[in-house]
């Protein structure tokens, strides 16, 4: 699993791995050695991640930390963000997407779950074809974004936005932004507007 993730964000650049640990009571003495921009922490290790996370958020307030786990379980997701984490990433989590998730987590203080199947939009998208990327794009348009904003928060190029949004259009069988936005409130794509609270 480290190697994997290891090599998902040398693939994505912009990430230095500057430390690993095998068990929850190293992390704090590399934290202090290293002194890190984000943790991402395993919640089945030595030491659980929730107790080091703890410890970590003790000592180190305001460390961006991320919690990777196999469980999507919402109780565990809530404990872990009410506990301090800034990202709760699910193992099943398309390697590529993984370093986006990050970035967000490192953006500031955006809750943020990344690879969790319950999303209620994602049914309504795999029935229209849709990646979760373009996915992403299409709640980003219904959102009003602009091509560079949305190259900006998915940290990709604007001409890449373009690409996607060109397949977009194609698999919605749609024209346009306005189109494409329709389509995702009519269709449910999009998050509830509750949510974009939480961005602020």
């Amino acid at each position: 699993m480290v190697e994997g993730t290891k090599q998902a964000l040398e693939r994505a650049g912009g990430f230095d791995v500057v430390g690993e640990a095998v068990n929850g009571s190293q992390v704090l003495p590399l934290i202090r050695r290293l002194q890190p921009d984000l943790v991402l922490l395993d919640l089945r290790m030595p030491m659980d991640g929730l107790t080091c996370l703890t410890k970590i958020r003790k000592e180190f307030p305001d460390l961006k930390v991320a919690i990777l786990s196999v469980s999507q379980d919402p109780e565990l997701i809530q404990t872990a963000l009410k506990r301090g984490a800034n990202a709760y990433i699910v193992k099943s989590i398309d390697p590529d997407d993984l370093a986006g998730a990050l970035r967000q987590a490192l953006e500031g203080n955006v809750f943020t779950t990344a690879g969790i199947t319950e999303d209620p939009g994602e049914r309504a998208a795999k029935d229209a074809g849709l990646t979760e990327r373009e996915l992403g794009i299409v709640r980003a348009v219904a959102r009003g974004l602009s091509n560079e904003a949305i190259s900006k928060e998915l940290w990709v190029a604007e001409q890449t936005v373009k690409f996607h949004l060109t397949n977009i259009y194609r698999k919605l069988g749609v024209t346009n932004r306005t189109e494409a936005a329709r389509y995702a409130f009519e269709q449910g794509l999009v998050e509830p507007e509750s949510d974009s609270a939480l961005a602020h």
